[in-house]
């Protein structure tokens, strides 16, 4: 369901989409085949990028061990920090220009991917941190050509970084929580192999599904490619350039998917067709995502993240208090769709039924709410917090987290609503609590 009349051409606005995606090798087991892959693309002095848990576990063990087969040269760095702040990404910056690889590979969920994103990036072209940050937050400077290969290998089935251009951190001065987009950022080649993920906790598998959710549904109603106006050249067409055709269809595929399986994957580790398939949405949904860009949710999401005080959610790291990246947008999601759902209601009413809500009789006029009400049935046979209140916020936080959230322009623009700050205020009042 394209809905072909989302995409009408105009006069002085954008008529063509681009399709860039990373190479991707899907299955159980492709993990051990990541030597031969790094050989392939020319590395031979390989940084190889995880957390401190995921580095005590069997499959990293045989990911560096398939490494050390094919001859190369390994330096593992396992600093990588749960949520990156600048601080962590730059520490790994160090590491990276210290040891003048030639390759890189990450094994682990976003911030695994992310960090070794912006180590490449930044010991390739070394700058002001800021300086590549998005603006209005830094410099949103392009980088200025290619990076060194990476292989990214996601052992969470949520953030589909093995197919973005996207890197995200807090910004600790600032207590903004942005990133670095670019498509030079976008992995080589991504190796998915979903049995890193029969071992999660249910908590992160619930997390980390809903961040697949928002990516799908978020570039599904996003504002169409054909809003945007014409680029005065080709390559300052964006890599966030809105809902296209293309990305419809990795859309619809990952929320089928996640209709059928989310609530399965989370509520039965021993499920592994629910986790292979909770997997293979993440990818699908990463693709359509890094192709069109997501909208208000995930742009409210970095002010629930980069604000918060005491949470402490069960299943992740306790030395800190950290709002989930998924747990931080699906929390807004619910509100944030019953006020996109004027723009394109026909989009929200499909969203809603491919996830399994029953839209029988629906009107345009119902479709925010359906959706809402489908979203939020979800969050609780999942456990996700009752809203923004069940992870630390109350009514005298509405400030804050939107002055946070207007700083998100790049997300904010792709909205298919206009949205000011007076807007979100609203939203974020809205999520407070939904039962």
């Amino acid at each position: 369901m394209s809905c072909c009349h989302y995409y009408a051409l105009a006069d002085g606005r954008e008529s063509a989409f681009s399709i860039d995606i990373s190479s991707i090798t899907f299955g159980p087991g492709v993990l051990g085949e990541l030597g031969e892959h790094a050989r392939m693309l020319g590395m031979t002095r390989v940084a190889l990028f995880t957390d401190k848990r995921i580095g005590t576990l069997p499959f990293f063990a045989s990911a560096r061990e398939s490494l050390h087969r094919a001859g190369l040269a390994v330096a593992v760095y396992d600093e990588v920090r749960v949520e990156p702040t600048d601080r962590s990404f730059l520490e790994a910056a160090r590491f990276a220009d210290e040891g003048k690889f030639d390759g890189y590979v990450s094994v682990g969920g976003g911030s695994v991917m992310d960090t070794c994103k912006a180590a490449n990036l930044y010991a390739t072209y070394p700058a002001d941190f800021l300086a590549y940050v998005n603006a209005p937050i830094g410099g949103g400077k392009p980088v200025p050509g290619a990076l060194k290969p990476h292989i990214a290998c996601p052992t969470t089935c949520g953030t589909g970084a093995e197919c973005t251009g996207i890197a995200i951190c807090d910004v600790l001065a600032l207590q903004v929580k942005t990133g670095i987009a670019s498509k030079r950022l976008r992995p080589s080649l991504a190796l998915v192999d979903p049995s890193t993920a029969y071992t999660l906790p249910g908590e992160v598998v619930a997390a980390s599904g809903f961040d697949v959710l928002s990516h799908a549904l978020e570039s599904y109603t996003a504002r169409p490619y054909t809003a945007r106006a014409k680029p005065e050249r080709a390559s300052l067409r964006p890599m966030s350039q809105g809902a296209n055709p293309w990305s419809d269809v990795g859309c619809e595929a990952a929320l089928k998917l996640l209709g059928k399986y989310l609530e399965r994957a989370v509520g039965d580790a021993a499920d592994t067709e629910a986790r292979d398939n909770m997997m293979y949405a993440a990818t699908l949904a990463g693709i359509a995502f890094g192709n069109s860009g997501v909208h208000v949710p995930h742009g409210m999401a970095y002010s629930v993240a980069g604000l918060v005080r005491e949470f402490r959610p069960r299943g992740y790291p306790q030395e800190e208090p950290i709002v989930p990246h998924g747990m931080s947008v699906i929390v807004n999601a619910p509100s944030v769709f019953r006020f996109t759902a004027t723009a394109c209601p026909e989009r929200h009413l499909h969203g809603a039924a491919c996830l399994g809500a029953d839209t029988r009789g629906a009107s345009s006029a119902d479709a925010g709410e359906v959706l809402a009400r489908h979203l939020i049935a979800l969050m609780k046979t999942t456990g996700i917090p009752n809203g923004i209140s069940g992870v630390g916020y109350d009514s005298g936080d509405i400030e804050a987290l939107s002055e946070g959230a207007f700083a998100q322009q790049r997300l904010l623009t792709n909205s298919p609503r206009p949205i000011g700050k007076n807007d979100l205020a609203g939203l974020f009042s809205g999520a407070m609590r939904y039962w």
